[in-house]
Order: structure tokens, then sequence, then C-alpha cells
């Protein structure tokens, strides 16, 4: 039995059904529940959450509305600490109120005394100087900072942080495990063409056709991107027979997207080969589950691509944001397309060196991912050291 116990509130993008943001919450809640065994501590999460009742559920934790202030400061209060993080909390592009909600709940903690970690954070980009000072006066009284990239340290230097008090890590999801008893195939819901189900498909074995895992979401207005990629994996899929599993990571939004583009493509059945989704899926582990069957994946969505790198999936990454080029970068992979132009010819360069040579691409990249997934592991492990030096 541990000899300490601490309970710890967890700010984040939480309870929207967001399967990149949900598994970074499952991958901190797997890391935190570690260091019981490791280092004879009880850490206790309580979550704030978009939907309390169902993280509940999902986690097996105890949850609370995040937008209730007023109970948020009790419970801060109640406990001995916050985990702010990961995933990228601290940006201006989705709108003015993001940074000042996660920054408000950190300040509360810190007004009721209790130290802050700032976990894996990705931050930026932060459009707007006048929130420097705001991010710099909080994060210079927290007890802990680390960020998922080298682009997120130098963004914090320029706002006046210390390098010496920034820790580098990895995303918190490249330490997810594949759930228990994960099978090999999946039932799926499959169009022979555009429109209609007319097969069920399994994934991938050794005399079976490559899986393409597919993550796509709205951005461009134009969608040039989304418009590319059809292009580009009808072209492919004309080459040789390819099964395209769609992985939609943000219901509802992504299923319409991915609907989009498998409108886009259009009947390859007389080709060999066949389109699928991946319906409903929320569980953070089942997706990676998804993506872990896959012979390589491109992906819009950043989670997508770390689950592939967790997986050893080759993967093809399309950048619409700082974070993913931040990720690629770390991979040492060029985006296959942007946002704004994304070449079919290109596309399908990429994945048919990808699919024809993907044992290389694993033997290339393994000690990049083994960094990764020792680094994912390391804010976990302070918050627990912290605590016991405490007591």
């Amino acid at each position: 039995m541990a000899s300490v116990s601490v309970q710890i509130v967890i700010s984040g993008y939480y309870g929207f059904r967001n399967s990149g943001d949900e598994a970074v919450l499952k991958s901190i809640l797997n890391s935190l529940a570690a260091q019981e065994k490791e280092q004879g501590i009880r850490i206790v999460p309580v979550v704030l959450s978009n939907d309390p009742e169902w993280t509940s559920r999902m986690y097996g934790v105890r949850s609370a509305q995040r937008m209730k202030l007023g109970e948020i400061r009790q419970l801060l209060k109640e406990s001995d600490g916050l985990i702010s993080g990961g995933g990228s909390l601290l940006q201006d592009s989705t709108g003015l109120l993001t940074i000042p909600y996660y920054l408000g709940i950190v300040h509360i903690a810190q007004w009721v005394r209790k130290p802050v970690f700032i976990y894996a954070q990705g931050v930026g980009p932060v459009q707007r100087p006048f929130f420097f000072k705001w991010i710099r006066n909080v994060f210079r009284k927290s007890a802990y900072i680390s960020v998922r990239d080298q682009e997120s340290a130098a963004l914090l230097g320029r706002m006046g942080i210390d390098s010496s008090s920034v820790e580098v890590v990895a995303d918190p999801v490249m330490g997810l495990p594949l759930p228990d008893g994960t099978s090999a195939t999946s039932s799926t819901s499959s169009h022979g063409t555009a429109h209609q189900a007319t097969e069920t498909a399994s994934y991938s074995t050794a005399d079976s056709i490559p899986v393409i895992g597919i993550s796509v979401r709205f951005w461009d207005k134009q969608r040039r991107e989304l418009d590319g990629i059809a292009e580009g994996l009808k072209l492919l899929s004309s080459q040789r027979p390819v099964h395209l599993r769609f992985l939609p990571f943000h219901l509802p939004d992504d299923e319409q997207a991915s609907r989009y583009v498998i409108d886009k493509i259009g009947d390859i059945s007389e080709n060999g080969s066949i389109i699928s989704t991946a319906d409903q899926v929320t569980d953070p582990q089942q997706m990676l589950a998804e993506v872990s069957r896959c012979n390589i994946l491109l992906g819009m969505r950043l989670h997508s691509l770390i689950y592939a790198a967790s997986q050893s999936v080759p993967l093809m990454g399309i950048s619409y944001d700082p974070k993913i080029d931040q990720f690629l970068n770390r991979m040492q992979i060029k985006p296959t397309g942007t946002s704004s132009v994304t070449e079919p010819a290109s596309l399908v360069e990429d994945a048919v060196y990808l699919l024809d040579h993907g044992q290389e691409w694993k033997n290339n990249k393994l000690p990049l991912i083994q960094a990764l997934q020792q680094d994912a592991a390391r804010p976990a492990h302070f918050i627990a050291q912290y605590f016991l030096a405490k007591r």
C-alpha cells in the first residue's frame, strides 16, 4: 500500500470526444498510476471535463464541470496540486478565450497556494503579444514546466522564461499502450462505392491488400488540401489495390471531412481497392488499435501522427498548424502537403515509397521513437518525486 496519497486536479481539453485530447488524458492517467508501483505513491486524479459523467464512466475517475469556476476553486483548495495539460492549451489561433481560460485555472490554483505542473504542453501559436506577460507571470510561479517540443520551449524563452526551468519532453500519447486483447482484425463500415456499404472489410494480413489509415479534418475554407488528398488517394488506388481506412478523430466534424474526401474519390472497387470508415470510436486506446493495424498512415490530426509513431507505423503528415511541423521535425520527416498545397503526385510518391520500404522506415525511426516514449513518462515521475519530497 502507498504510504503517500495526494489528490491532483487535471485541466485540459477533456470531455469533448476528441480522440487526440482524450488520448492525452488517458496517457497522463496511466503515467500517474504507474508511479504508485514505481515510487510507492498514490495519486488520485480529478479531471475537469466538459462532460463529467462521461469522463468518469470512460476513465473511472472523479470528474468536475470545467466551467464552474467556484466549484473548481473549492476543489483546488481541497486538493494537493494542479496539472495543466497536455495538448495545445496555450494558443490563440482558435479564439481569444482559450488562453485566458487555461491560465485562469492555473491562477486559481496558485491563488489558493497549490503547486502547478505544466504537463507536456504545446505552446503556441501566440499571435497577440499582450498574452506574453500573463503566460510569463503564471509559468514563473509554477512548480514544474514541461513542453512537448523545442519550438514551444523557444517561444517561452522569447516570453522571458528561463530555459533552465523548462523541460522538453514528448507528447504523453507516445506512452499510451494498446488495449488488452487487441485484435488483428476489426468489423468495419465499408464502401464499395463512395455512397453505399457493400461488404465487411478486414485489416491487412500477409495475403491481403495494404491498409492506409487516413485522418482528415476541415481547415482550408476552399478544401484545397482535402481535394488534393482525394485526388492523390484515387490515383494511388488506380496503381495498386489498397484499403483506404478513414479514422475520424474528432466527432462529428472529422466524419464529415472523411465523407467529403470519400465522395471526391468515388468508386474504386473495380481496381480491387476498398474504402472503410472507423465509426464512432471515442475510446483513445481503441483508436490507437485502429492505427496500429495500418501499413501506413496519412494524417492531418496531430495525434493521428503521434499514434502512428508510437506504433512504428510509417506516417505522412499534412501540415495545417505549426504543431504538425514541430512533431514531424522531431521525427525528421518532411510534410507530404500543407493546408494550401497538397499535390496528388507527391502524395502518391510518398505513399508508394512507404508501402514498399516500410521496414526500412521503421528501422531508421526506431531510435527516435524509443527516445520519445521514454520522455513521455518524465513529467509524471517528477510529480511523484515532488510530493514524496514534501512528505
